[in-house]
């Protein structure tokens, strides 16, 4: 179930109002098997700014297209809906699975245990793809890992943008 935008967004969901891009606690976003290290951060973005390539993007080590990428929140959130932007030439990811409020998943976790949710995904070059999640499982994140456990053939899997959509329940005040 993916939005393609047959439909005026400001007037949907898809607007940038919906993006828990701001609710990201960038500072401790983390990648397995990430080529260069810390470029997982460059994948979070403004929705407006999702096809924008100029800001980096999330490669696999060669020859291994798995990834795991983890995404802490600010405060808790729901989760309508997931955007994911890979790389051309069979880089994009494949298929992508989610666990919700699990530290340090790694890729023996990741495999062993059952997803939340899980899609197949199609290489989304233009960023108008969303997967939509089953919504009643997705309340109260307060971090959420993304398994990619591979792509379409490609040496590597690149990913340029991830996009959340929802909204923040609560904020958390620092004491």
């Amino acid at each position: 179930m993916a939005c393609l935008h047959d439909h005026s967004c400001e007037e949907h969901d898809c607007s940038s109002d919906w993006s828990l891009y701001k609710h990201i606690d960038l500072s401790k976003v983390s990648a397995l098997n990430e080529a260069v290290s810390g470029s997982v951060k460059s994948v979070f973005r403004a929705w407006e700014q999702r096809l924008n390539s100029s800001e980096g993007h999330l490669e696999s080590n060669e020859g291994d297209p798995e990834l795991i990428v983890f995404i802490p929140f600010t405060s808790d959130v729901k989760i309508k809906s997931i955007s994911v932007v890979g790389g051309a030439d069979g880089t994009s990811p494949a298929k992508m699975r989610a666990f919700i409020n699990r530290d340090g998943i790694d890729f023996s976790d990741a495999q062993n245990m059952q997803p939340v949710q899980e899609w197949d995904l199609v290489e989304n070059l233009q960023g108008v793809l969303e997967y939509q999640t089953r919504y009643s499982r997705f309340q109260s994140v307060g971090n959420i890992t993304l398994h990619f456990p591979e792509n379409f053939g490609g040496e590597t899997c690149q990913i340029h943008y991830i996009g959340l959509k929802g909204e923040a329940t609560q904020v958390f005040w620092l004491q």
